[in-house]
């Protein structure tokens, strides 16, 4: 382990090798679960290089990981984290590639269908995710009753939801649909339920919500719980350094895989034979 001066943070070099998000990962050092060459490591501040050994919870990570960039339309009633006792499908669920650990890019709640990504490149979940980066996400929302451009307008300039004092962010907001009304919402923000609170406020509640668009990836004509790869032009619009993290032939910079499909195109569901040839599978419906 180097001096703090040089190397690369610890907290980094874990959720590059897609163990977990960067926040996690600082959770997993604080929390006493990582050693670096047989000694614990508690601090934040401490750095490795390439020839040092990390484990957690004792078992040695692999530094060059096998990177898996995926587009996931979500059905309603599943629950998007890697992990919960008391829900019967997660996402993780839907995408079975032995062990990639994969973690979803932010979430959906339970209700809410669509778009969500899932990788195990820690810079990747972060570029997603982080409010920093601000990118917009893309909702599709069926309401009951038809707003009217008096409430639309005040959707789009921000509004105060009952239980927080912090006004919503400027958001896109355009009815597409009439009969029911589908209103299509741009938000750079992601609180807990937030379209659903919105439209609660205004009076109009939710009657279906599906996320079209997280940035530049489009759900496209993804069925109901099939995933795919995403291509490498979608993993670079997303990756501003793609140049180095995605050089040479599909490896990345760091020496990791880049799982794809050949097009980049080919949709799939959860499989659970034959799984060692799913980079190449046909479209197939979903269960």
């Amino acid at each position: 382990m180097e001096e703090e001066s040089r190397g690369e943070r610890l907290q980094k070099a874990l959720a590059a090798a897609g163990v977990s998000s960067r926040r996690n990962a600082e959770v997993l050092i604080t929390s006493g679960r990582v050693k670096v060459n047989g000694k614990l490591v508690t601090q934040l501040g401490s750095t490795v290089s390439d020839d040092d050994v990390i484990l957690v919870d004792n078992k040695q990570i692999s530094r060059k990981p096998k990177l898996y960039y995926i587009a996931l339309n979500k059905p309603a009633g599943v629950i998007s984290t890697v992990y919960d006792r008391y829900a019967e499908t997660t996402v993780i669920d839907l995408v079975d590639i032995p062990n990639a650990r994969l973690v979803p890019c932010g979430r959906l709640d339970m209700e809410s269908e669509g778009l969500i990504l899932l990788s195990n490149d820690g810079d990747f979940v972060h570029k997603v995710t982080h409010p920093s980066q601000s990118l917009g996400k893309t909702y599709h929302v069926t309401v009951f009753g038809g707003p009217e451009p008096t409430t639309l307008r005040r959707l789009a300039n921000g509004l105060t939801l009952d239980d927080d004092t912090r006004p919503t962010a400027p958001a896109e907001v355009t009815v597409i649909r009439r009969r029911p009304t589908v209103i299509e919402m741009v938000l750079h923000e992601g609180r807990n339920r937030q379209i659903r609170r919105m439209m609660d406020t205004v009076g109009h509640p939710v009657e279906r919500l599906v996320r079209v668009k997280v940035g530049p990836i489009l759900l496209g004509d993804l069925r109901s719980g099939e995933w795919r790869f995403l291509d490498r032009t979608e993993v670079g619009s997303i990756l501003q350094d793609t140049a180095t993290k995605l050089s040479g032939n599909n490896t990345s910079a760091r020496g990791g895989d880049v799982a794809r499909d050949n097009n980049g195109t080919g949709a799939r569901r959860p499989q659970t034979a034959g799984r060692g040839d799913y980079e190449t599978r046909n479209r197939s419906r979903s269960r």
